[in-house]
């Protein structure tokens, strides 16, 4: 390109937003050709898919130090400042930021672009009004075009960050309050997308396309924000006013704070900026800094940095003095020293490498090699390092890094595992060697390598895209807290069959029944935004539950034990009440759960009167018989005796040991024992209880309601049907009995078995003295033979080895039936009575076995061979409880000398006979064979 061009030359110089990026595109585009030099390659990128868009991509190019895509056809290109290719001709060039040529680092690449940059029509520098003392100075020629700002910008004082309005900007100066800041967002407001300039482009298209598409609400950046890039920003907050310009801390300029500061407003919508609560007073900014940077006015540049960018090649000296040259200029100062010259002097101290760099052309090589950029910004000292590995290769042989080099180099960099700041690494890395794929003389396969090179950054470019969005976007927020804005608009809520609450697609808890479940991945800061949330959207869903559960049968309520082991009333897997310690065993209170309580009076009084009704309900089905006692024990009309009685057999839920209430029985009459018998009650031998009791409903609610009262855990339930187990499985002793269990030896049989096996062996008596018991029915139930030994001798029954005797024919003669009768009359009378069963239409069925007894009748007289293999029994009488017995021997055989019968006294067992109840006399001495 002739720096010597007699093109017309123009400044346009303002403040941000007001469209001069947007006039030179107009310009460029409307020559032949065209060149832009930019200050960010995310700028160039920016503006390079905006031209591709008007002019086609066969017809741009994009060239920046990582990637250049170059068409045969080329003819607008897009570049970074540094990669303007400045050997070609363009009939428009300009150069955008040009007042970063105050820029320590960078500066004087900026500084040469707007002195000889040039193009054959037309050459513009955009930049700030602040450069226009230098531009009157150094370029008279000149022609300077103030564009006023579009929209106003005001001042907003200092806020909160939670208090920052939507689409707001946050400005950080530092790594480590970027991510701090994201963090807070993420937490306050459902997260922000990240922008700094060390992000591949890839990346921050990608996190600006989430902020401009309203994803997020919030953006953090570094100052390249205000680099040119087109932002929908409505306020900027800086968190900070002082950054590391490489060199030490300082105060921003008010230059800079307004170009920053200008990027809030877009086109004619106004913007504000200020800063965040917490920073040093001594930081603040002043009335007067105020003002002016309202009004965009700013000290005007006195210099720019200048580096002579046609150094000397003719030695590694002659470059290093060249480079350190002194412009003769007025208004311009030397550069400091930069990384690249920086990296050259430590190159030029290794004697391997000054002795290769002798000659204009390895020179040449040399700071070539030294201009890599320190993409990893790991300093010069490392940076020459990086670039020593690479010199041998680069000054001898073909002069090119050997492919299985680069191609290791990528191959380490290929993992996409890892954190921000893992990947951030490789990124740096990757673009270290995409800027060296680029130079086609360094690598021997340079279009495969600039292939794997792009498709390496890109790979991990959407790896830190999606590690940012994780951590620091959280959607869910997001939308709860636009939805709990006063000013909302209404959003989508819906619940899936599974019971999950969507609001915009978005998961914000599970609702069972009445019960909002939040997520369980859900941070605790973030139950009290879920909750009001739930509030505010599932009102009207929460009245319609309540609507289909007060119309609902009683089927879709369960009662089941929840964690602890408290009987709970679940809709399905949603719990609405516990049942807690009552008035009594049948009374117990109901305590509703905060979701209930929670819910407007009206809705949560439906559910609580459903709940309620359905309790009454399963008591009614399922406790009848236990219900109905209780009411006769409440009931005046009641005799006391028998009100006493059917109390204690309430509160021991309808099973009781016959020993505990012995004397209360004996002492009712007739009259009593009808109410006793209406009232479906079962007077065995060893247990009353009611006959309904052992049906699995009524089992549940009876060890509920103990669990209630008692404030215990629910008794873990034995299996449905059950009436015998062989292990002990009761964690207490009185669990059993609970469950309609008795224990028998170290056995448990249900009670109405119990009966059932004792009221067999009572029928074995009718055959006399002496008799057999048939063991089907016991073998049937899967009792033991010692289990079965130890109930019948519990029941009064006792083994014997003397045999039955003989019956022999007799003939009635004619007219003797009365002295029959008779005889009949008094062999009843000795005999014991059987203990009443439950009525033959409710009583449980017998259990069924293949092996049946064979019936046994008067004149079946065994023979002596089965007489050896049978045991027979005597009938002994049951004992008593008396005073002075606790209960300590309760269901335990009674103990004999060995060898020696019982030497007691039988004492009259308590049973019932045709509805009545009478005393028992002990079987006489002479009843003995």
């Amino acid at each position: 390109m002739s720096r010597l061009s007699q093109s017309s030359l123009v400044a346009v110089l303002g403040p941000t937003n007001t469209g001069k990026t947007h006039l030179a595109i107009e310009r460029m585009c409307a020559h032949s050709s065209g060149m832009i030099g930019f200050p960010l390659r995310l700028l160039a990128r920016e503006v390079y898919d905006r031209v591709v868009a008007l002019k086609g991509a066969n017809r741009v190019a994009l060239v920046t130090g990582e990637e250049k895509i170059i068409p045969k056809q080329a003819q607008w290109f897009l570049c970074t400042a540094e990669a303007m290719p400045m050997d070609r001709e363009f009939a428009f060039v300009a150069i955008d930021e040009a007042q970063i040529g105050i820029d320590p680092e960078r500066g004087h690449i900026f500084t040469d672009r707007m002195l000889h940059a040039r193009g054959r029509e037309e050459t513009m520098i955009l930049g700030s009004e602040s450069l226009r003392p230098l531009i009157e100075t150094l370029l008279p020629d000149a022609e300077i075009i103030t564009r006023p700002r579009f929209s106003t910008l005001s001042y907003a004082g200092s806020r909160k960050l939670s208090r920052l309005p939507r689409r707001s900007a946050i400005v950080a100066f530092s790594l480590e309050d970027v991510y701090a800041i994201a963090e807070m967002l993420r937490r306050q407001h459902g997260g922000a997308a990240i922008v700094m300039g060390s992000l591949s482009p890839q990346t921050r298209n990608a996190q600006v396309k989430m902020y401009q598409d309203g994803e997020v609400d919030y953006l953090v950046a570094t100052d390249a924000i205000g680099m040119g890039l087109n932002l929908d920003v409505t306020h900027v907050a800086f968190a900070a006013l002082r950054k590391f310009d490489g060199r030490r801390r300082r105060r921003l300029t008010l230059a800079e704070i307004g170009q920053i500061a200008g990027r809030a407003g877009r086109h004619q919508k106004d913007g504000s900026f200020g800063t965040l609560s917490g920073l040093d007073s001594s930081d603040e900014l002043q009335a007067e800094d105020i003002e002016r940077l309202e009004e965009h006015r700013f000290p005007g540049l006195e210099w720019l940095y200048w580096r002579n960018a046609e150094p000397d090649f003719g030695s590694l000296d002659s470059l290093i003095g060249s480079l350190e040259q002194k412009p003769r200029r007025q208004r311009l100062h030397p550069a400091p020293e930069a990384v690249d010259l920086a990296v050259l002097k430590k190159l030029g101290q290794d004697p391997v490498v000054a002795r290769d760099a002798r000659s204009p052309e390895m020179v040449r090589l040399l700071w070539e090699a030294a201009c890599i950029p320190d993409f990893r910004k790991v300093g010069a000292d490392h940076q020459a390092r990086f670039v020593a590995s690479l010199w041998p290769h680069l000054a001898s042989g073909s002069g090119r890094i050997p492919h299985a080099r680069m191609a290791q180099e990528i191959a380490r960099l290929e993992n996409v595992q890892g954190d921000i700041a893992t990947l951030g690494a490789r990124i740096a890395a990757a673009r270290s060697w995409s800027y060296i794929a680029q130079k086609a003389r360094w690598v021997e396969q340079p279009e495969v390598m600039v292939e794997r090179t792009r498709a390496l950054e890109s790979r991990l470019s959407d790896a830190m895209h999606s590690q940012l969005t994780q951590r620091f976007v959280d959607k869910r927020t997001r939308i709860l807290m636009r939805g709990l804005l006063k000013d909302t608009l209404s959003q989508d809520v819906s619940i899936d069959g599974d019971g999950m609450v969507l609001v915009e697609g978005q998961e914000i808890g599970t609702l069972k029944g009445f019960q909002f479940v939040v997520p369980s991945d859900s941070r605790s800061e973030d139950r009290k935004m879920l909750l009001a949330a739930a509030e505010r959207y599932l009102g009207r869903i929460m009245t319609e539950n309540a609507d289909a559960l007060a119309k609902a049968p009683d089927s879709v309520l369960t009662l089941e034990p929840d964690a602890t082991g408290t009987p709970a009333i679940l809709w399905g897997e949603s719990r609405l009440a516990m049942l807690t310690k009552g008035k009594s065993l049948l009374q117990p209170e109901i305590k509703f759960d905060h979701a209930i309580k929670d819910m407007t009076p009206e809705d949560g009084q439906k559910v609580m009167d459903r709940v309620k009704l359905w309790v009454d309900a399963m008591k009614a089905k399922h406790l009848d018989g236990l219900v109905k006692i209780d009411a006769l024990a409440n009931q005046p009309e009641t005799p006391a005796a028998v009100r006493a009685l059917f109390a204690q057999i309430v509160d021991a839920g309808g099973i009781l040991s016959r020993r505990e209430i012995d004397q209360a029985v004996r002492a009712l009459d007739n009259d009593m024992r009808g109410h006793a018998r209406r009232a479906g009650l079962v007077f065995g031998a060893l247990d009353i209880f009611h006959h309904a009791l052992m049906k699995p409903g009524a089992v549940l609610w009876r060890t509920a309601l103990f669990a209630a009262y008692d404030a215990q855990p629910m008794i873990e339930r034995t299996p449905d049907n059950a009436v015998h187990l062989k292990q002990d499985a009761f964690a207490a002793a009185d669990n059993a009995p609970r469950l309609g269990f008795r224990r028998i030896g170290g056995e448990y049989i249900r009670v109405d078995m119990v009966e059932r096996l004792i009221k067999q062996a009572h029928e074995a008596r009718q055959k006399g003295a002496v008799f057999a018991i048939d063991p089907a029915l016991a073998t049937s139930l899967g009792l033991s033979q010692s289990c079965h030994e130890a109930l019948l001798d519990l029941a009064g029954f006792v083994k014997t080895s003397d045999k039955p005797a003989l019956v022999e024919p007799t003939i009635v003669a004619e007219g003797a039936a009365p002295a029959a009768a008779a005889d009949k009359a008094k062999a009843e009378a000795e005999q014991p009575v059987v203990p009443d069963a439950a009525p033959a239409a409710e009583a449980p069925p017998a259990p069924e076995t293949d092996d049946k007894p064979a019936e046994a009748t008067a004149d079946s007289n065994p023979t002596v061979e089965e007489t050896a293999a049978v045991q027979y029994w005597r009938w002994k009488g049951m004992a008593r409880k008396n005073n002075r017995d606790h209960g300590k021997n309760r269901g335990k055989p009674q103990k004999h000398a060995k060898g020696a019968p019982a030497k007691r006294k039988a004492e009259p067992v308590l049973a019932t006979a045709g509805g009545a109840f009478a005393e028992l006399a002990a079987l006489r001495d002479s009843m003995k064979k």
